[in-house]
């Protein structure tokens, strides 16, 4: 695999990864509308990108069975953990143990992928990494009067629905690489199969609601976005990139979020995002390094 190769790589994801920064703006625009229903109808306008891709030839969707289930498995899967978690735990703690997916990326690249081993400079670079995710999530955290201080017992099974989501998502991105090559297009399967099943979690577990054009305005933009677009350029990248390397980037994503969410809000930049963005810039230049 060439320098070009993975440097290509490399941009793609840090596509997909400024593209998950904008997530957490879009959801406080958007916190009105039930997750359930938010993540179908984004799956379902994010499906609509294989189009052009395929040149609008529906065969490059057909994926093995084994496949599918694998993508639903990542998306679906993923996401309904992560909603189940941040019902039953404290939002920040469960998001803090959901971004666990970075190192755990990382951790199991060598496990899962062959040729690739395992270097004490990515392990360090991985903790480095989730330590600059720990302060930048920690310390601008809003968690609110009466909010529990740390990860207490009586949400234990909020957070084993994020530990499994961080789990879930790190195998799938990596489980890509082992199932027999398929074209990207065919994410659009697995983002439509996985809206329609969020679509019909909503109907069995939420309150339905009225959207306005400007709801459905920035759906479109979550679609095209980190709940759609992202999904086919994180594909490319770990398709055509180092795993290990990708993982470590991964970490710039709590990063992207929160400074979006302060720039948005008019708040000036504060110290536990600053000394983050050291952190994590510094993990990602320590483990990328090594060959």
């Amino acid at each position: 695999m060439t320098q070009d190769t993975h440097t290509r790589a490399k941009l793609l994801a840090l596509g997909a990864i400024a593209m998950w920064g904008s997530l957490a703006s879009l959801g406080v625009a958007l916190r009105h509308v039930p997750p359930f229903l938010l993540t179908g109808l984004s799956l379902m306008v994010g499906g609509l990108i294989a189009l052009p891709l395929s040149n609008f030839k529906l065969a490059a969707w057909r994926v093995p069975l084994p496949t599918l289930a694998l993508g639903v498995y990542g998306l679906f899967g993923y996401h309904f953990l992560l909603f189940m978690s941040l019902q039953n735990a404290p939002p920040v703690q469960a998001n803090l143990v959901n971004y666990l997916w970075p190192l755990l990326i990382v951790v199991l690249a060598p496990v899962l992928l062959p040729g690739l081993t395992m270097r004490w400079q990515h392990v360090v670079a991985g903790l480095i990494g989730f330590s600059g995710a720990v302060i930048v999530i920690l310390g601008n955290a809003d968690a609110g009067p009466g909010a529990p201080p740390g990860l207490q017992s009586e949400w234990l099974w909020g957070y084993l629905a994020a530990l499994a989501s961080a789990f879930i998502w790190s195998t799938y991105s990596l489980l890509t690489r082992r199932v027999p090559h398929f074209d990207t297009a065919a994410i659009g399967s697995f983002a439509w199969v996985s809206g329609l099943l969020a679509l019909l979690c909503h109907a069995l577990m939420e309150q339905s609601v009225s959207l306005s054009l400007r709801d459905w305005a920035l759906i479109a933009l979550m679609g095209l976005g980190p709940l759609g677009g992202s999904f086919f350029l994180w594909d490319k990248a770990l398709k055509t990139g180092d795993a290990r390397h990708i993982g470590l980037l991964s970490y710039l994503t709590p990063l992207l979020s929160t400074a979006a969410l302060l720039w948005l809000s008019g708040r000036a930049l504060t110290w536990p995002v600053a000394l983050a963005g050291v952190l994590i810039v510094g993990a990602a230049w320590l483990g990328t390094r090594v060959r």
